[in-house]
């Protein structure tokens, strides 16, 4: 089980926008990696009253596309 026992998200759960404190505890990476990625145009983002939200939908595409292979 996770700490504190919370349940593991799933993509097909997750409302059309998240927070991307979110999209970064779904990924497993750190909220300052996050909003990194995001702000290089790499974790799909929109803008709404003022506040950056990850796109569900295309972080779909992300995780569930094609891996990349180191050469």
């Amino acid at each position: 089980m996770t700490p504190h026992h919370q349940k593991q998200e799933r993509l097909d759960e997750l409302p059309p926008l998240i927070s991307v404190e979110r999209a970064a505890r779904f990924l497993g990476i750190g909220r300052a990696s996050a909003y990194r990625y995001a702000a290089a145009g790499d974790l799909p983002t929109r803008r709404l009253g003022g506040r950056v939200y990850v796109v569900t939908a295309r972080l779909r595409d992300i995780v569930e596309g094609p891996e990349d292979v180191a050469a």
